[in-house]
This record gives structure tokens, C-alpha cells and sequence, in this order.
């Protein structure tokens, strides 16, 4: 049987191991050091060996930490593993991060404390780099939120600034179309009625881009767009819509009905909806085919349809196009609108509790319905 290494023999395993290893007695004086932990902290033995205990190198809070901690769990549990201390070095100007692991035995019948301790630079190192990126972290964390609350203040000034703008536009507008109307009876040069009825049809496009301005801030700001429900016949409700709209628009708009029934909705909203539809159909829609608008009622539900032929909405654009500020496709700057048509016809729908689609090609061209279940 092999001789065991005298752990006093400078060469032995025990004091030239790749570790600090040492012996104390149960109050922590040292009773045996090798020379690679006294390397390391700058000590000889004898300056260790029954003059110092393992806590006397410890910093403060690792002294705390041995008298709250260390002592107590190493009586209960025997044994401690993998703690993390600073010892202090002899100069006393720098410290040594150590993972230490300890067993507390019996020894010629008494206690002692076996100990073993390995340098963890690179672990210290990657600890404190872990902390700094945390509290890195948290600081983007911080200035994101701050930056999101500002855009959020910064939108919602926008969008309370639209409403107040928009209402507060509605009075010289009236006054202009109003205006405009009387000298529509009152001018009889063929010029100068043709610039009154320009000036008329640019008040009624801009009194429209109003009345969506202030649906569009009232459904933004997170009340919805207001409704008067009522019982209607919705075959008649649309087909005064259309005949309105057709004045302008002669021989361009069909009107189909399907079913039979009363059904409860905003006549008004309905109007506002198809309007919408019907204006972004005949804008992009091809000229040369009809726009058709069909109202449907059955028992369970009421729906309206708006379809028309021309270029189809890009794959890309349909996912989101009744989006604000989202348009289908190109326009020339007359047509252009200001984007908020189609987002208003699905916060009506909405309100009614249905909801609106689209579907767009080139073989069958591009239609939109807001389906709503009958209350």
C-alpha cells in the first residue's frame, strides 16, 4: 500500500496542489496552510499557522457573511460549497476573489475545518460584467418606456388636436358652402357658375375629410364611434344613399337587393359607410364598368357589399387597408384622400357589432362587406 504524502513536505501534492488548501480549528485559527494559498495572499506559514483565523482575511461583508452564514449552515449541514468570498491580500490594497468549499469533521477529537479554495478571477470577472449588463439593460428599459409614454403623449396631443382643428373648421366651411349654394342661384355667366360649382364640390369634399377627421379621432381616442340604433328597411336606407350619389355619378352605380326584413342599425352610419365605399370604388374602380352595391338582410344578419372592376389591391396592402392612413392603391393628388375612408368604415361596422372585409383580384375585381349579425 502506497505511503500517504506528508502534507508537511514542501513537494507533497497537498502543498504544491493547483488550489488553496488549509486546515482551521473550529473558531477558524489556522492550524495548516499549503504554499499555493500563501502564495497567492503574499503570507509565509508561519505568518498564517496559529496567528491568524480564515475570517481575519476576509473583507467586512465577508466577515458578516462567515459569522451569519458560514458558521451556522457549516454546524448544521457539515459541509459548504462553492461560496463566494474576497480574501485580502498581505499588501492590504487588493483583494482575491475565491470560491470556497468546506467541511467541518473530527479530527484527534476535535473539530476542524477543512477547506479548499480556488481563485475565480474570470468568474468574478463575468459576474460583474453580468451586473453591469443588467443594470444596462434596465437602464434601456427605463429610457424605452419614457420614450414610449412621450410618443404616446405626443399621439394623443396629435389626435385631441386633429378633433379640436376639425370641429372648429366645420363652421367657415359651412359658411362657404352655404355661400357658394346662394350664388349658385344667383350667377348666370356660364364661367363663373362653373368656378361656384367648383367651389361648392371642394367644400363638400372638404366638409367629408372633416366629418372623417372627427370619427377617427373619437374612435382613436377610445370611445368608438358613437351609433343611434333604430329599426330601418335597409333596402331603402341605401337606395336613397345611391341615389344621391348618383347625381354626380350618372349611370355608374347599380343598386341589388337580396331578402326581405327590418333590421336595426344606424341609418346615418349606413350612409357614412357607403359613401366611403362607393367614393373609393368609383375613384379607382375602371370607368367603364358599373360600381354595384347589394344589400342583403336574412333573419340572422344584415350585410351591405360594394364591388367594382379595376387594378386589384396588392397582396401586400390588403392584410391592412382599412388601417388609417392606409390607401389600396395610386391615385393622382385630386383623388388622393387623406387615408381614413376605409378605417372609418370598419369602426361603423364595429359599432354594429360586425366586422368588415375585402377581397380583391384582378379576374373578379374588388369588393368590400361589413357583415353584421342581427341583435
Amino acid at each position: 500500500m502506497a505511503t500517504p504524502p506528508d502534507p508537511n513536505t514542501e513537494n507533497s501534492l497537498f502543498d504544491r496542489a493547483p488550489c488553496g488548501l488549509m486546515r482551521c480549528a473550529e473558531d477558524g485559527r489556522f492550524l495548516l496552510v499549503n504554499h499555493t494559498f500563501c502564495e497567492w495572499l503574499g503570507y509565509d506559514a508561519e505568518a498564517l499557522v496559529g496567528q491568524l483565523r480564515f475570517q481575519d482575511l476576509l473583507t467586512v461583508g465577508g466577515r458578516i457573511f462567515h459569522h451569519t452564514h458560514w458558521l451556522p449552515l457549516l454546524e448544521m449541514q457539515r459541509s459548504i460549497s462553492e461560496v463566494k468570498l474576497e480574501l485580502k491580500h498581505r499588501d492590504g490594497s487588493t483583494t482575491l476573489p475565491m470560491v470556497v468549499n468546506a467541511v467541518l469533521r473530527m479530527a484527534d477529537g476535535v473539530k476542524v475545518q477543512d477547506i479548499a479554495a480556488y481563485v475565480a478571477r474570470d468568474r468574478d470577472k463575468y459576474e460583474r460584467e453580468l451586473v453591469s449588463s443588467r443594470m444596462k439593460l434596465q437602464e434601456l428599459v427605463t429610457e424605452s418606456k419614457r420614450l414610449h409614454e412621450e410618443a404616446r403623449d405626443r399621439a394623443l396631443f396629435a389626435e385631441q388636436m386633429i378633433g379640436i382643428v376639425s370641429h372648429d373648421l366645420r363652421n367657415p366651411i359651412s359658411t362657404i358652402q352655404m355661400a357658394t349654394t346662394l350664388l349658385q342661384h344667383a350667377v348666370v355667366d356660364k364661367a363663373q357658375r362653373s368656378i361656384v360649382e367648383r367651389i361648392f364640390r371642394s367644400t363638400q369634399r372638404a366638409n367629408r375629410l372633416l366629418v372623417d377627421l372627427l370619427d377617427f379621432t373619437q374612435a382613436r381616442l377610445g370611445r368608438g364611434l358613437s351609433t343611434t340604433l333604430q329599426p330601418i328597411d335597409l333596402h331603402s336606407t341605401i337606395r336613397e344613399a345611391i341615389e344621391e350619389f348618383s347625381l354626380n355619378h350618372p349611370g355608374r352605380l347599380q343598386h341589388a337587393t337580396v331578402g326581405e326584413g327590418a333590421c336595426t342599425a344606424d341609418p346615418n352610419r349606413l350612409v357614412q359607410l357607403v359613401g366611403n365605399l362607393v367614393g373609393n370604388a368609383l375613384t379607382y374602380g375602371n370607368d367603364e364598368t358599373p360600381v354595384t352595391v347589394t344589400s342583403r338582410v336574412s333573419p340572422q344578419r344584415f350585410s351591405i357589399r360594394v364591388h367594382n372592376f379595376g387594378p386589384p389591391i396588392p397582396s401586400a396592402t390588403l392584410s391592412k387597408v382599412f388601417e388609417p392612413m392606409t390607401r389600396g392603391t395610386t391615385a393622382t393628388s385630386v383623388q388622393r384622400s387623406v387615408g381614413l375612408g376605409l378605417f372609418i368604415v370598419r369602426q361603423i361596422a364595429q359599432a354594429h357589432g360586425g366586422t368588415a372585409s375585402v377581397t380583391s383580384s384582378a379576374e373578379h375585381g374588388t369588393a368590400f362587406e361589413i357583415d353584421v349579425p342581427s341583435t
